[in-house]
């Protein structure tokens, strides 16, 4: 297979590989650009039939198939070891080499695919299964302006796209955005518990809750106002809002601002460890 019938190389069809092709798809890539690794039978027939593209349950069989400009390891943090050494025969400055794996650092992909290898560490999150994700990305030294906006493209296919030239922020990228939707979803079942506790109906409570925290996201993410002045925009004087975030905005440890700081530095810092 030429270069240019396989473009790309997507190691992994689960949850976030299987959304980010999806996307690819529906914004008129060829499926004969693309080849799937993905070792699970069930989950390999799976994407042959759902869409008609090519898929592999090996490296081996992948690399034969042709020299792809890019591969996009999606699987999890902890399967890496056993599968990206697999792709070290590809590494080199036609290749391109794009990990979404939480954790796992640029310098642990030189050591298994060499230091001459063209590699980029991305973060995307969950919201990228509805195409409102948001994913940083962060390229070594020998990835090409040419590659950084053909990975651009690829990830913008599910969301936004922002880059940094420090790695060293990627823990923190993690923290607030790579684990920041279970935060909201958090928020979303302490406002349903505590509906119910104000003595609302379990069903009601829920739905008000859930209706709320999308509906207040999707007005965040139209609006050009800081979120800052949409709650003062919501917020009357001694009202029922004000009186809620007198609680909220307690100062000290009470406070969710500090709550949320904590709960961010305790991510950041478990991604560092898991960095090593």
């Amino acid at each position: 297979m030429s270069p240019s019938r396989q473009g790309l190389l997507l190691v992994g069809g689960g949850k976030m590989g299987s959304a980010l092709l999806e996307g690819w798809l529906d914004r008129g890539m060829p499926a004969a650009d693309i080849v799937v690794v993905e070792p699970d039978e069930a989950q390999a027939a799976a994407l042959r039939q759902r869409h008609e593209i090519s898929v592999r349950t090996t490296a081996a069989e992948a690399i034969l198939d042709g020299h792809p400009a890019v591969v996009l390891f999606a699987v999890k943090p902890q399967a890496m070891d056993a599968v990206v050494p697999g792709y070290r025969d590809l590494a080199g400055p036609e290749t391109v080499f794009l990990s979404i794996a939480a954790g796992r650092t640029v310098d642990s992909f030189e050591a298994m695919l060499g230091t001459h290898a063209a590699i980029v560490r991305a973060m995307p999150n969950t919201p990228a299964a509805v195409r409102r994700g948001i994913t940083v990305a962060c390229p070594n030294g020998r990835v090409s302006d040419a590659q950084i906006r053909r990975c651009h493209e690829l990830l913008e296919a599910v969301g936004e796209v922002a880059w940094v030239d420090d790695e060293s922020l990627m823990d923190a990228v993690t923290a607030v955005s790579g684990s920041g939707p279970a935060y909201i979803f958090l928020m979303a079942e302490c406002l349903e518990e505590a509906g119910r506790q104000a003595g609302l109906p379990e069903e009601l409570a829920q739905r008000l809750a859930r209706a709320t925290v999308s509906g207040a996201g999707e007005l965040l993410a139209r609006s050009p106002e800081a979120a800052a002045v949409l709650r003062r925009n919501v917020t009357s004087p001694g009202g029922t809002t004000a009186a809620a975030l007198e609680v909220l905005m307690a100062k000290g440890e009470a406070g969710l601002q500090e709550l949320m700081t904590r709960a961010v530095a305790a991510a950041t810092r478990r991604g560092k460890e898991l960095a090593g």
